[in-house]
């Protein structure tokens, strides 16, 4: 019954707030004061989460948020406008955690009247939530405990609908798994951080949205619709539109970039068939499964027609998921890869960390760090598909030594010590980095080791030399804005072209026709680069330094063939971070924002905060 009249257009302007612990539900005006400042998605998701979650909060507490954000353009004819973000203080790095998914949720969503879902407390019994027609319920989810993700999406739908869109936890998240993901609309995740396990330790399996009505309204509806018809015009002309991210492999290679049996090799013969001009050709197609509004070949199921795995249906991995079960774990069958990604995608674990791990176990095991002893009597083998599915079922039921595997790759290998911590590749803050091979392109290993959220944070921005230890952290610092800015919209990165690049001159005046502002490119940008500087207050806030801000050993260390051999970013990191703290407008020393930075992001409140009530500029 809200006047839509006093409402930015491309929101509803309502949030819904779910109290597991009473499991009461209530409904709250969308703060209009905030929505320029921040848009939605990430942003937004930054705002409510340093708001609420106050030091000393865990990110297994029960005052720990869980947020599922949309941006002014979900629901709408745009393409990638079914993404939605999750945000969240994770466990992996116990900072702030934010992962987008594609699909439909996030279209769903907006149909069913709510901008953002804010979750909060813990159930005394496992739930579910169901929105639906402009309200929400929460539902008995007893009979779905034990269920994988696919299952659970199934026995939902069977009882509310087809045209629902649902995204729940696996055996993983149940069982506060580490990295434990949020997968929905069969084979569709939201993964960085360890999401999954804050959904668990909420007792909330999963949430489904019905189709509803569409109510998204656009200021300048013709103005929009042209914008969104160059820009698919635009994508059709990308190898991303036809084949999907698997082109990347062979690229991949090519510039170093591809992590061969844990980065000891730099070559993978099969990379011809990992690409989707290989398996398109040779295996069955079941089903064409667009995201919401997309015209992108991209989501399929296929059925594997050779080898081993002959007659097994799964959806097309994306191209981390085929490095992880491929050339990362030294696989070779392309019909395997399909197998264990779909597995980790039904137990609800996320394929980044998961392929680490697997690489780490193998090479450990191979070296004598670890036995039989250690591994439940398994004998832990490059490309040992069947070994590889027994242990991720242990994982995700924390059973053996998956318990230990279950706290994620930099646990492990503390837990191990010695030899391991020079094998593991991570993030010294807890994480696993996306399968590539960092070490042949700085900017991106300097980006996700500085990250706030445990991934990208730059993207898109190519230097003529990539292992420029002057340009590098300029660069990374420079282009901030762009890669969040799409994160607050919440738009995927495929067919916006963002992926590729860092423009967004279309996206900004496609956000003007729905909602009438006259946003500018670098008022955009400037978003993206307060949502940056409010994530790193609340990570330093809850205790994260720049000490962890660093790749670890293996991580950092000279590739062994490739346009990187040698070359190492180690002998550079401590400038190189320097640097980017002063581009940045940062502390040296600890890290922080300075209180001139904050001001300037319209961030005043924080500065107290951080710097204390004294603080000045």
């Amino acid at each position: 019954n809200l006047d839509l009249s006093q409402i930015t257009p491309g929101y509803t302007g309502r949030i819904l707030r779910v109290d597991l612990t009473s499991e009461q539900i209530t409904e709250e005006p969308l703060d209009e004061g905030s929505l320029r400042l921040f848009i939605g998605g990430v942003g937004l998701g930054a705002k409510y989460l340093y708001d609420e979650v106050l030091p000393g909060v865990e990110w297994d507490d029960p005052d720990n948020l869980l947020l599922f954000t949309t941006g002014p353009m979900n629901g709408s004819k745009v393409a990638g406008s079914g993404a939605f973000c999750v945000v969240t203080k994770g466990p992996l790095t116990n900072g702030a955690a934010s992962s987008q998914a594609n699909g439909y949720f996030g279209a769903f969503l907006k149909y069913s009247g709510f901008d953002s879902v804010i979750i909060e407390g813990k159930a005394n019994r496992w739930l579910y939530l169901y929105i639906h027609d402009g309200r929400a319920e929460l539902l008995d989810a007893t009979d779905l405990i034990g269920q994988d993700t696919y299952e659970t999406e199934s026995i939902i739908k069977n009882k509310l609908g087809q045209h629902t869109s649902i995204f729940g936890i696996g055996p993983a998240g149940e069982n506060l798994v580490k990295f434990a993901a949020i997968v929905g609309d069969k084979g569709h995740v939201a993964g960085h951080n360890g999401i999954g396990a804050v959904m668990g330790s909420k007792k909330l399996k999963a949430i489904a949205v019905n189709r509803g009505n569409p109510i998204v309204m656009a200021k300048d509806k013709d103005e929009l619709s042209r914008l969104s018809k160059k820009m698919a015009e635009e994508f059709k002309g990308t190898m991303n539109y036809k084949w999907g991210t698997s082109f990347l492999y062979a690229t991949a290679e090519r510039l170093g970039h591809l992590p061969v049996k844990n980065l000891t090799e730099y070559s993978f013969a099969e990379t011809g068939k990992f690409t989707g001009e290989y398996y398109r050709e040779q295996f069955e197609l079941v089903k064409w499964n667009p995201c919401w509004a997309c015209p992108a070949h991209h989501c399929h199921t296929y059925k594997i027609t050779e080898g081993p795995y002959a007659g097994y249906i799964a959806e097309e991995p994306e191209f981390e998921a085929l490095v992880s079960y491929g050339c990362l774990i030294g696989q070779t069958d392309i019909g395997a890869a399909f197998v264990l990604g779909d597995l980790t995608d039904r137990l609800g674990l996320e394929v980044n960390e998961s392929g680490w791990l697997f690489a780490f176990l193998i090479e450990c095991f191979e070296k004598g760090i670890i036995s039989e002893k250690e591994t439940d009597g398994l004998s832990m083998k490059w490309g040992d598909v069947e070994t590889i599915k027994i242990v991720l079922h242990k994982i995700a039921h924390r059973q053996g030594f998956g318990n230990l595997l279950a706290e994620g790759l930099m646990r492990t290998a503390e837990e191990f010590g010695g030899e391991a911590l020079n094998i593991g590749v991570y993030l010294k803050k807890g994480n696993a980095p996306r399968s590539h091979d960092h070490r042949a392109t700085w900017l991106e290993l300097f980006d996700v080791a500085t990250s706030n959220t445990g991934t990208l944070e730059t993207h898109g921005v190519f230097l003529p030399d990539p292992l420029s230890q002057d340009d590098i952290p300029v660069a990374n610092a420079k282009n901030k804005g762009p890669r969040i800015f799409v994160d607050c919209l919440v738009m995927c990165q495929n067919p916006t072209m963002t992926v590729m690049s860092s423009k967004i001159d279309h996206l900004v005046a496609m956000v003007n026709a729905v909602t009438g502002w006259d946003m500018t490119t670098k008022e955009a940008e400037r978003v993206g680069v307060r949502t940056v500087n409010l994530l790193r207050a609340f990570n330093i806030r809850h205790g994260i330094n720049p000490e962890v801000e660093a790749p670890s050993i293996r991580y950092k260390s000279e590739p062994m063939g490739g346009p990187a051999k040698g070359k190492s970013i180690s002998p550079y990191w401590g400038k190189m971070l320097d640097t980017y703290y002063k581009e940045m407008g940062w502390d040296k020393e600890s890290g922080k924002p300075l209180p001139d930075t904050l001001k300037d992001l319209e961030l005043d409140y924080v500065v107290p905060d951080i710097w204390g009530q004294n603080a000045n500029g």
